[in-house]
């Protein structure tokens, strides 16, 4: 495991100020920020880029995320600490554990299996206890469901019902929706049993969302 150094504590304060001045003005999710080593979650060959505000190769066609995008989405969704949270999309892990420093209630599921055995022995050696499944996250995790919140990081054609299913109500889904090069975030809440409210905000360009009510339906 990487050691936390007083200069990479430093870095993150410099980040966190990057991200305030771009406009995040939640202290809770600032303040996760802040706590997560991300240089944790990169080779040692690499570690020079981890405080950059900038997405990452990981490995298997995917990114770790931009950490104005992870702070961006993480202040649309509002997790507190009773919320029951699923993550679609574990990848590196770093925005999994950004959550975990919000709620100890992380649900999180990878679509590759070789990225979640990484990640998951990753999480481990960090001490993050997340929940964490391999498979079709555009489904989601039924059995497990309701959820408080649920975060997709990855870009969806449409809105997965399945995942809409599985909100409580009062809950909210936060999904970047377009085509293969740009998608506009969204917040969908479930106002009642059969009553879905939406909104839209910024663009972004997210790697594509697999599976069954992704870009395989």
């Amino acid at each position: 495991m990487h050691a936390d150094t007083y200069r990479h504590r430093g870095q993150r304060r410099a980040l966190v100020e990057e991200l305030r001045r771009k406009g995040i003005r939640s202290e809770r999710v600032l303040s996760a920020v802040q706590a997560v080593p991300r240089h944790a979650f990169f080779e040692a060959a690499f570690q020079q880029h981890a405080y950059q505000d900038k997405a990452f190769p990981i490995g298997e066609g995917q990114t770790i995320s931009q950490p104005y995008t992870v702070a961006y989405q993480t202040e649309l969704l509002a997790p507190e600490p009773q919320h029951r949270v699923l993550e679609i999309g574990t990848g590196s892990g770093y925005q999994c554990c950004v959550l975990l420093e919000l709620t100890p209630h992380v649900y999180s599921i990878e679509y590759q299996p070789v990225l979640f055995e990484r990640t998951r022995r990753r999480l481990a050696h960090m001490h993050r206890a997340a929940h964490l499944f391999c498979g079709d996250g555009s489904l989601g995790l039924p059995q497990h469901a309701p959820f408080d919140r649920i975060l997709v990081t990855a870009g969806s054609p449409t809105l997965p019902r399945p995942l809409l299913r599985q909100l409580r109500v009062g809950g909210c889904l936060v999904i970047p929706v377009g085509d293969a090069q740009v998608q506009r975030m969204v917040r969908v809440t479930r106002v009642s049993e059969e009553e879905f409210t939406r909104e839209q905000f910024e663009e972004f360009r997210f790697v594509p969302l697999l599976g069954q009510a992704g870009w395989n339906s």
